[in-house]
């Protein structure tokens, strides 16, 4: 599909919704579409359920649809399928897996958020395919369907007329990726800044937040460093002055990070430190020499050691990742 193709009237997106669906699996992507429609997209969005009624979605909020699968007759040129928490139940609806067979069957694409890889494997759709979704399923979908190629690390693959995506906020890359495929970068490229979002993050779910996915803890010490660590990345948080704040010994404190964090002190700082150097990086021009200080990486050759040995890339490349979905380069 391409942007002639895409001028002679608007293309349709079919999102599939069922009761415990993830809501950003939905909204995420129908948000891209939609804005895109103020930038010179056309896209017209409905959103299907088994029996036309509203859904309750996994975080309890209703959510309305147009119609149901069977009136959803005519060609869809994209078919959108999120996930759930459930996707294990999920995977066991006859019904559903039907439905989604037959939508994909009048869609041009189709398109999976998250766990709905999960659905799309269950009705035989990734068959020989490579395929992603949430890194923390990846290796459950990899056992459960070994005739699906999987990329724990991608944020979204690209195989013929499939796509999948890794887990929820993936499912707007991949989306601004389908908007620069049908209606050229430029557009794309409006939809990310006004929804403050990349336009191809680089690296893989590697990046996903150390301090986003650091355990709660009940010992008091271990969170108050944890939180300077957070609020100040460039301050001093070698293990000596670890050890001070926390009122311990270098020895226990180290044995505390390893319990209730999974990783030595000096990598979380280090991974905290990216986070924020990242940040910084997406948000402005500042030179690299300024971020390396502020973030508590001292060098601009440290800061790019650090980006090259966890993301792959190196900072400059990283900045560039606002630039393009990478709609011209798929993954895989």
């Amino acid at each position: 599909m391409n942007r002639s193709q895409a001028a002679t009237g608007p293309l349709q997106v079919t999102v599939l919704v069922f009761p415990g669906v993830r809501l950003l699996d939905v909204t995420g992507p129908i948000e891209v579409f939609s804005s895109a429609n103020d930038f010179g997209g056309r896209y017209r969005v409905r959103v299907v359920s088994s029996d036309g009624l509203e859904v309750t979605t996994a975080s309890g909020t209703r959510l309305g649809v147009d119609m149901s699968v069977d009136r959803a007759t005519g060609t869809s040129d994209v078919l959108v399928v999120p996930g759930g928490p459930e996707w294990d139940r999920l995977i066991k609806d006859d019904a559903l897996l039907d439905q989604v067979r037959a939508l994909h069957a009048r869609s041009r694409r189709t398109a999976s958020i998250c766990t709905g890889a999960f659905l799309l494997a269950a009705a035989g759709l990734l068959d020989g395919r490579r395929a992603t979704t949430h890194w923390r399923n990846a290796r459950e979908l990899a056992l459960r369907f070994p005739a699906v190629t999987v990329d724990p690390d991608a944020i979204f693959v690209r195989d013929g007329t499939v796509v999948t995506s890794a887990g929820v906020s993936a499912g707007i890359d991949l989306s601004l990726a389908l908007v620069e495929e049908h209606f050229g970068g430029e557009v794309a490229r409006s939809v990310a800044k006004d929804m403050v979002v990349f336009m191809q993050r680089p690296g893989g779910q590697s990046q996903f937040s150390a301090r986003a996915r650091t355990p709660h803890t009940r010992q008091d010490a271990l969170r108050r460093v944890l939180d300077a660590v957070a609020q100040d990345p460039g301050a001093d948080h070698t293990l000596s002055a670890m050890a001070r704040r926390a009122s311990l010994s270098a020895r226990h404190v180290t044995r505390l990070f390893c319990d209730e964090v999974g990783v030595s002190p000096a990598r979380y700082v280090e991974q905290v430190r990216l986070e924020a150097a990242q940040a910084l990086l997406e948000s402005g021009d500042d030179p690299q020499a300024a971020i390396a200080r502020r973030t508590g990486f001292g060098s601009p050759e440290s800061l790019r050691r650090a980006f090259v040995r966890h993301l792959g890339v190196t900072p400059g490349a990283y900045r560039a990742g606002f630039r393009t979905t990478g709609a011209a380069h798929p993954a895989g």
